[in-house]
């Protein structure tokens, strides 16, 4: 399964950016994983199959949602009033089991940047 990552860029603190990617194939559950600098990967979100479990690291609680599309295997992860912390390299990963940081399937990560 091949992940095709969209959208990031640039954008000031309190702003909104959607990140959005494509699978080439079905995989039981979906998520993002982020890599600020000089920082550990981190899980931000992560959704499966079925849509009923969501998960959502604490900071990005209330401010990140992630959304899925079964039948055209995309997911989006929007994420709003964003932070300098949020800088980040962002990465769409999808695994035939719940997301980790092992997932199998990763895509090209994209990068997300907060000024403030």
């Amino acid at each position: 399964v091949q992940l095709q990552a969209s959208g990031g860029g640039s954008v000031q603190a309190g702003g909104s950016l959607r990140l959005s990617c494509k699978a080439s194939g079905r995989t039981f559950a979906q998520g993002w994983v982020r890599q600020a600098p000089g920082k550990e990967r981190e899980i931000v979100a992560s959704i499966n199959w079925a849509g009923k479990d969501t998960y959502y690291l604490d900071s990005v609680k209330g401010r990140f949602t992630i959304s899925r599309n079964f039948n055209e295997n995309t997911w989006s992860l929007q994420m709003n009033s964003l932070s300098p912390e949020d800088t980040a390299v962002y990465y769409c990963v999808a695994d035939t089991a719940r997301i980790t940081l092992r997932s199998k399937y990763w895509g090209q990560g994209t990068l997300v940047t907060v000024s403030s």
